[in-house]
């Protein structure tokens, strides 16, 4: 089945919210380099090395390949099969285009409408989607939160009161909505818990979704601090590894600027906080964003494969057509 034209679906929307995530990011740029000048961005790029680009893309590999499990065991769960090759080939392409485009999401947007168009149900596909994210930013918080309950770090002392508040604050959520009646709401809260019952919290998918997103959460901190040593830092990845967590965190935010701005913004602000300086933090970011899209770049390598095999399809049946054309009119 042919996939949807790109063009429409990577087109980022003009709507307000679109522009706001755009100029978000590029403002936390402008800021950085008033506030600190260009040397954090620029010079990593003289310092970084073929063998950390190199470790970067090794790093890759098994992230995705877990990402891509982690998107079949939820598809599985949701009741549509996804082979584990394409599942790998579509994360690529999906990481690849959240590096280059504003938002970071738009990526997984067209591997959802590729795959609701390759099985006929886009609702699906959609949902799948939402929900293996949400899976991995649920572990990666879980994981930030130990982390930073074990290790030494600027807010070690304030975490258990911030693990009691997050906990609270979902049960209040989870009580608070309401699950029967007919209502529009009560609709959307029931159709949501089907979904974690059967994708996320099933015995055949939980194990392997906390797993995976475990593996992925450690691969990208372990690019991370290759980045610091990279960058020049030379501080214990003890000490570095809660501030990596809380940037990654950060990273996840929809606001950036194909790929930049809140990364930069929060490595600005996290690392001063462990005694560090804002322009190290600046540029161990910097190096990571370089790392990152050195390391999807296979995505685009897919991509210009599966547009090349579509193709000879599209040249072949043109004659085909028009011999068919001239049956007709004799």
């Amino acid at each position: 089945m042919r996939y949807p034209r790109g063009d429409r679906l990577l087109r980022p929307s003009r709507g307000p919210w679109a522009w706001t995530r755009m100029t978000v990011g590029a403002a936390i740029l402008a800021v950085l380099v008033w506030r600190l000048g260009t040397s954090p961005f620029l010079e990593p790029l003289r310092q970084l090395d073929a063998w950390s680009l190199l470790a970067a893309a090794g790093i890759a590999v098994p992230t995705t390949v877990c990402c891509a499990w982690r998107w079949r065991l939820v598809s599985q769960g949701l009741g549509s099969g996804l082979p584990l090759g394409t599942a790998i080939g579509a994360y690529y392409q999906s990481q690849f285009l959240n590096t280059v485009l504003p938002g970071g999401v738009l990526g997984d947007v067209r591997r959802a409408v590729c795959r609701g168009h390759e099985v006929g149900d886009l609702g699906c596909a959609l949902r799948v989607v939402a929900w293996e994210r949400t899976a991995g930013q649920l572990v990666q918080i879980a994981l930030t939160i130990v982390v930073l309950l074990v290790l030494p770090s600027p807010m070690r002392s304030s975490m258990p009161i911030i693990a009691v508040l997050v906990v609270v604050a979902a049960v209040v959520v989870a009580r608070t909505l309401p699950r029967r009646g007919p209502s529009a709401l009560a609709r959307t809260v029931r159709a949501l818990a089907t979904d974690v019952r059967d994708g996320l919290l099933a015995s055949r998918v939980w194990p392997g979704v906390v797993l995976a997103s475990t593996v992925v959460v450690a691969g990208h901190a372990t690019t991370f601090l290759v980045a610091a040593r990279a960058a020049g830092l030379t501080v214990s990845p003890t000490r570095l590894l809660p501030l990596v967590l809380l940037v990654l965190l950060v990273t996840a935010l929809p606001t950036n600027f194909a790929g930049w701005g809140p990364r930069e913004g929060g490595a600005a602000w996290v690392f001063p906080l462990a005694g560090l300086d804002a322009d190290q933090g600046v540029a161990t970011a910097v190096t990571y964003g370089v790392m990152v899209f050195v390391a999807t770049l296979p995505g685009a390598a897919v991509m210009i494969v599966a547009w090349l095999r579509r193709r000879p399809d599209s040249h072949r049946a043109l004659p085909a057509t028009a011999a068919q054309v001239g049956v007709a009119r004799a």
